[in-house]
């Protein structure tokens, strides 16, 4: 119950990232600058740029998501089998 009510959770929460993406059109001064001037002449410059900011901004988070699965895979528990004896313990 406790792994279903987690999982619900987590594609929910992926969900509602997917539901809330909006179009990100970052560019420093200089480049809006050139992308405006070509963009009026005619030329489609500024998707380009636009796709190769994106490519450049998803990089770093799919190389830490690499990191991280491989670290998880790793290092997770097994199917520990733990043998305790069935005699009562005294704390005392």
């Amino acid at each position: 119950m406790k792994t279903a009510l987690r999982t619900a959770i987590i594609l929910f929460v992926f969900s509602l990232m997917l539901i809330s993406v909006k179009p990100v059109h970052a560019q420093c001064s200089q480049c809006a600058a050139q992308v405006e001037t070509s963009s009026k002449n005619g030329s489609s410059a500024a998707n380009g740029l636009n796709k190769g900011i994106l490519f450049l901004l998803a990089a770093p988070y799919l190389a830490v998501t690499a990191v991280g699965l491989i670290w998880y895979k790793k290092y997770r528990r097994k199917n520990v089998n733990i043998d305790m004896p069935a005699k009562k313990l005294n704390l005392n």
